[in-house]
């Protein structure tokens, strides 16, 4: 699915072509998404702009004057921006045109993305329920070891677990909990409450560094959000645990596990990122 990475790429993507633009349609072929799409937005957002493409988490923000639409990709959407009479394909279920002749179209063939309306009568964005809960932006000051480190206290929940709760951090999605643990040298499993300081410190740099490289790595596929053909932005990366299960380890060369941690894959190296058993209580 879309992680944090490529979700950014989105936006970075299609930002150009409409920020500053002006809606002047909006076609909803199937409101059938995650949520049901509000079919009364064909009449609100036609003559609103576009006056600023941001992020929060994994959503996307369109800001108008009026309101905020809240976008997600779900397990399997993409967003790409094409011609105004571009002929739509299977899964193409929501088109935004606009006055410089570009649209923007939404399509997600399992249908788990949104397509959602914040009035700003009602609350600004950042208020609406799927957002006023999320943690800090990874890639923020405010996530940091310091906050990593007081946030596991008391947690004796995995710590692959909690770096993937987005109510602790959000963004650090299943392909970088993976790596960032693997480059911190802890364990998926070992206990949240159980890392030093000095280990959230490493594991926190990590987080950011991991998805700041995918990132960038993304800003490769940009062109790729005006072409009709494919699906942009999500793009192939060096990966040191995650899918390699009975491969090498890029570092000591023993061979990387796979194990389900909360119903998602989990990948790591025993040797590299060995966990401490507790001591048994002398009886």
């Amino acid at each position: 699915m879309p992680e944090l990475p490529e979700v950014e790429t989105t936006r970075k993507g299609i930002q150009p072509n409409i920020e500053g633009q002006k809606i002047v349609k909006l076609i909803v072929r199937n409101p059938n998404l995650r949520w049901p799409v509000d079919l009364s937005l064909t009449k609100t957002l036609p003559g609103l702009p576009i006056l600023n493409v941001g992020r929060r988490g994994k959503y996307l923000l369109l800001e108008t004057p009026q309101g905020t639409i809240l976008i997600h990709l779900g397990m399997s959407g993409n967003l790409r921006v094409l011609p105004i009479g571009t002929l739509p394909q299977k899964h193409d279920h929501i088109d935004m045109e606009f006055e410089n002749g570009f649209l923007l179209r939404l399509n997600d063939p399992r249908r788990f993305g949104a397509f959602l309306w914040q009035a700003h009568e009602n609350a600004q964005a950042l208020a609406h329920p799927l957002l006023a809960k999320l943690g800090p932006e990874p890639l923020s000051d405010d996530f940091n070891g310091e906050y990593l480190y007081k946030a596991s206290r008391n947690r004796k929940v995995a710590i692959k677990s909690l770096v993937m709760n987005s109510q602790i951090v959000v963004g650090a999605g299943n392909i970088y909990a993976n790596e960032s643990l693997f480059l911190s040298q802890i364990h998926p499993q070992t206990p949240a409450s159980s890392l030093t300081r000095k280990q959230c410190d490493t594991l926190a740099a990590n987080i950011k560094n991991v998805l700041a490289d995918a990132i960038e790595q993304g800003g490769t596929t940009l062109k790729d959000f005006l072409s009709p053909d494919g699906k942009p932005g999500y793009f192939e990366q060096k990966l040191n645990v995650y899918g390699r299960d009975h491969q090498a380890c890029p570092v000591c060369g023993t061979l990387i596990e796979r194990i389900i941690l909360n119903q998602r894959a989990s990948y790591f190296c025993p040797e590299c990122q060995y966990v401490k058993k507790p001591r048994r209580k002398q009886s």
